[in-house]
């Protein structure tokens, strides 16, 4: 069992910087494919950003340029660097452990429980 909490969020004006931090438990977490998404009310979870163990990096392309995934296996955590924030950004976003991967869609083992991000305009 995988435990994940996630700090970092909070209100901030379009253009600025947050970092969140995904703390987990459990010692396989060097394995494991860490992951960011974000919900908006009425929508689907939104994948964000991944990093596998071996630090291979994906990201939406809506965020490329702009966030940063990176993680500290001594510390079994994981981070979501967002540079140059938007309104658009605003959302729960969500730590995952051990994605798969079935056609376009990505799928998590384990979550969060959220933190909020809200991108003032």
């Amino acid at each position: 069992q995988v435990q994940l909490v996630e700090s970092g969020g909070g209100l901030v004006q379009a253009g600025a910087s947050l970092r969140l931090s995904c703390a987990a438990s459990g010692r396989f977490f060097p394995w494991y494919t860490m992951a960011w998404f974000r919900q908006t009310p009425g929508q689907e979870r939104e994948f964000v950003a991944l990093m596998t163990g071996i630090a291979t990096t994906d990201y939406v392309d809506s965020v490329k340029g702009r966030f940063t995934i990176s993680r500290d296996n001594a510390k079994n955590t994981v981070y979501l660097q967002m540079n140059g924030l938007k309104p658009e950004d605003t959302a729960v976003y969500y730590c995952a452990a051990d994605l798969t991967r079935k056609s376009s869609t990505y799928y998590a083992t384990y979550w969060g429980q959220g933190t909020q991000v809200t991108v003032s305009s």
